[in-house]
């Protein structure tokens, strides 16, 4: 064989080896083409299935519940909310410390220490800004609340305020699924769905969590370089979750969702890391900075910071 004959022998093997390693480091669900690292190859030839993975990664509720368990377990709360003007100076803020109390299924709060500046409250007491009213509803408890084993109490108010919060809520707490009675922006946030996946770059790798838990890293991004057209339909700008390599819970999230009409626009960062207490999943530290814009409304900037501790059982 000739020089020139092996030399073109040599580059299409070549070139069929990166193409084979290129195939290896992709896999596909429903469509779905999810880039994969070196660790996440290896880990396919010893059992790891990405189809299941993904599967389990779709399908999961567990990280909207973890909210809903911090209505059934007793702990200590540090609570730091800030609102803040045009200029981004702290107009107003909240400051406090809390301790949650569980009798039964029946839980109610002490204010242990609480600093207050700017107009915070209106002058009926009631909370002044949609943030805070919407933590107060997350994360603080008035009186003395009952609830059943799934951490659910009955409904104080049917009214359109109230279905405005809880769809608001599942937005940004349960990112990736589709919210009923949303408009525009409802079945955006379907990340999984064949109209919207087709936005966004998908990929497994191999990570250590902040507190050195061995993680698959499922991250969902949205594509670089989309048309303003495509651009619209994209409310989740990135979604990145931590799953425990060895019960593949949810140990840690991080995302941004952003979007902008003529009648509204947001744009919302947070992370949240979990712990475990007994068997259940629980939301340990929380941050949040968002900026909303609803039509006939100031604009509302505000960041904060929820950490939760010294969890305990009812009596």
């Amino acid at each position: 064989m000739s020089k020139y004959l092996k030399s073109i022998a040599v580059t299409v093997i070549a070139c069929n080896c990166m193409l084979t390693l290129k195939a290896q480091d992709t896999a596909h669900y429903r469509g779905m083409t999810i880039n994969l690292d070196e660790v996440t190859v290896a880990a396919q030839k010893i059992g790891f299935d990405v189809n299941s993975f993904i599967k389990r990664v779709e399908d999961d509720t567990t990280f909207y519940r973890a909210f809903k368990n911090l209505r059934i377990v007793g702990f200590n709360g540090d609570n730091d909310i800030r609102i803040y003007d045009k200029k981004g100076q702290v107009q107003a803020s909240l400051k406090s410390t809390t301790t949650q109390e569980m009798k039964g299924r029946c839980r109610s709060m002490k204010v242990e220490e609480e600093k207050v500046t700017g107009d915070f409250y209106d002058r009926k007491g009631n909370y002044k800004y949609y943030t805070a009213e919407l933590y107060a509803n997350l994360f603080f408890t008035t009186g003395t609340v009952c609830v059943d084993e799934n951490g659910n109490a009955p409904e104080r108010s049917n009214g359109s305020l109230a279905k405005h919060k809880a769809q608001l809520k599942q937005l940004i707490f349960n990112p990736g699924k589709p919210v009923r009675g949303v408009p525009v922006v409802g079945n955006k946030v379907a990340i999984f769905s064949s109209d919207v996946m087709r936005y966004y770059d998908f990929s497994i790798k191999s990570e250590n969590y902040v507190n050195g838990i061995p993680c698959y890293v499922f991250t969902a991004k949205a594509k670089p370089g989309l048309s303003r057209l495509d651009k619209a339909e994209i409310v989740i700008d990135e979604l990145i979750t931590w799953f425990n390599k060895d019960n593949f819970e949810i140990v840690g999230r991080k995302y941004a969702l952003s979007y902008k009409t003529m009648l509204f626009d947001f744009n919302v960062q947070m992370n949240v890391q979990m712990t475990k207490v007994n068997d259940l999943l629980i939301p340990a530290l929380v941050t949040y900075a968002g900026s909303w814009d609803v039509a006939f409304k100031k604009r509302e900037t505000a960041a904060f910071i929820a950490k939760f501790h010294n969890f305990h059982s009812g009596n």
